[in-house]
């Protein structure tokens, strides 16, 4: 639910997407958000340093613009777990190591 909701944020339904039951191509999306949100959740590539510092201000962005839309929960949540990505990933780059899925 976490990486659907980051994919409306870009504006596409992850549903829609080649790897999740869709036929639409990743190379039709522009997102920094690409390594993440096409990601398996427990197996795949790490995501690199680079990747992460890629990543990291369009989900800064995203927390920036949503954390203004009101208290519902669902949205808290997301939000939360979306500043914790960030938190873990600037930990990573401070260390220089991927982040490993597994």
């Amino acid at each position: 639910m976490f990486r659907e909701w980051l994919a409306q944020a870009e504006g596409f339904i992850l549903s829609e997407m080649h790897g999740f039951d869709g036929d639409r191509s990743w190379s039709s999306v522009s997102t920094t958000l690409a390594p993440l949100l096409d990601h398996p959740d427990d197996d795949g590539p790490d995501l690199t340093p680079a990747q992460c510092a890629a990543m990291l201000p369009r989900l800064e962005a995203i927390v920036d613009e949503r954390q203004h839309d009101g208290t519902d929960p669902v949205l808290e949540r997301r939000i939360d777990d979306t500043r914790q990505l960030v938190t873990v990933m600037r930990f990573r780059l401070d260390k220089d190591v991927e982040i490993v899925f597994g």
